[in-house]
């Protein structure tokens, strides 16, 4: 997680040390007539909250208890969840008011957010198979404790799908972040992710994983060369930036706040960098943007812009430099190659293009370009960069659009 750049929790609390908290507030439940003991078990009435169901849609009725599991017939509703269950054999348990046992799994949840957040916080979060039966309980739960309980955001996220199947140990297609990284930058990774808005499916294909690390790599690249260029020369004319530029930085502006004020809509977020990145390369490497009045001031405008909105996604890397390195390292084990190859590919093909065999100079190239290394020529020679695999160009296009 840390690789992936997520901030670390400010707390992270166990069951086994708030006992007395979840004791407490099972207690204020009974009080107000929500819930009921049975022989050491206490369950949750959900008869007696009027309101259970608010979040998931779901109506009493549909909730048909017994399904994958024995109904208990002491409850006085089958939907009724317990809040603390009594003690078994090879379990751990404490010994509390009503008997010796252990929480219920949903009452630990409602218990430590109080605890640590207050009975009204901001966002609670989780996967879309948490909305029933676990967060409607757990919002019965709390206002059942508290009437003054409430979220404001209940935020959801899809399921990550392998290759267009749901993504899990029992299919055999379970992936891990430590798996990943070994042969993708975790930014990469970063960046696939929220390319898809998190309360939707996100279909995880190397394919797709390569065509993200693909647009970081020009990302950084990008923002490499216009950091190089306006430190080279930083002396400022003064006076306003052209309107061509102010133009785009308000549009990034505009369009990230708009996007990520739209429920984190962070896929258009990321496509609203694309037109300041083209911009800037018009700028540093084209005839006319070369010749463009404050050309160095714009670059760095432009540059200070796209990195406010990288930061805000958690995409910002220490160095450009390091970032960039990193991600050629690892270009070349996907591939399979070491550096020293691609070096003696190129010399080859530049030999080759010099005894007029163009032939071979074309099948150096497309060699390298089906394992994902692209070969760039220019005035001070052939460089390479990491590039999506040439059999995946299709795929890459597909996703740009």
């Amino acid at each position: 997680m840390a690789h992936l750049q997520c901030l670390p929790p400010s707390v992270e609390p166990r069951v086994s040390d708030h006992i007395d908290q979840i004791v407490t507030m099972i207690k204020q439940i009974i009080d107000n007539g929500c819930a009921y003991v049975v022989s050491g078990d206490v369950y949750f009435s959900v008869d007696n909250f009027p309101e259970y169901g608010k979040l998931s849609g779901r109506k009493l009725d549909d909730n048909r208890a017994g399904e994958r599991v024995a109904v208990d017939e002491r409850k006085k509703n089958p939907a009724d969840f317990a809040l603390w269950k009594a003690a078994k054999d090879g379990e751990p348990w404490w010994d509390i008011p009503w008997g010796p046992g252990r929480p219920g799994w949903h009452i630990e949840c409602s218990a430590m957010s109080a605890q640590y957040l207050g009975n009204s916080f901001d966002i609670h979060g989780g996967g879309e198979d948490l909305i029933f039966p676990h967060h409607e309980n757990e919002i019965a739960q709390s206002c059942a404790a508290c009437c003054d309980s409430s979220i404001n955001y209940w935020v959801h996220n899809g399921f990550v799908n392998v290759n267009g199947q749901k993504m899990s140990k029992s299919l055999g297609n379970f992936i891990t972040i430590r798996k990943v990284i070994e042969l993708y930058h975790p930014l990469a990774l970063r960046m696939f992710l929220l390319g898809t808005h998190y309360r939707s499916p996100i279909n995880y294909t190397v394919e797709q994983l390569n065509v993200a690390s693909d647009r970081l790599y020009y990302t950084y690249q990008t923002l490499r060369d216009c950091e190089e260029s306006t430190q080279q020369d930083q002396s400022s004319s003064g006076g306003s930036l052209p309107f061509t530029t102010t133009h785009c930085i308000e549009k990034l502006h505009e369009d990230f706040e708009t996007s990520m004020s739209d429920d984190l809509h962070t896929s258009v977020a990321l496509a609203a960098i694309s037109e300041p990145l083209k911009v800037m390369n018009d700028l540093l490497h084209t005839r006319k943007g070369k010749k463009q009045e404050k050309r160095l001031e714009s670059l760095a405008a432009l540059e200070e812009k796209v990195r406010m909105v990288l930061s805000v996604l958690g995409l910002m890397p220490s160095s450009y430099h390091e970032a960039l390195q990193q991600l050629r390292e690892k270009a070349l084990r996907r591939a399979g190659v070491t550096e020293e190859q691609v070096v003696q590919k190129i010399e080859e093909r530049t030999a080759a293009r010099k005894a007029k065999q163009f032939g071979r100079s074309d099948e150096i190239r497309d060699e390298l370009a089906a394992l994902g290394v692209a070969l760039m020529d220019g005035p001070d020679g052939t460089a390479w960069r990491p590039s999506v695999p040439a059999s995946e160009q299709p795929v890459a296009a597909k996703s740009s659009t």
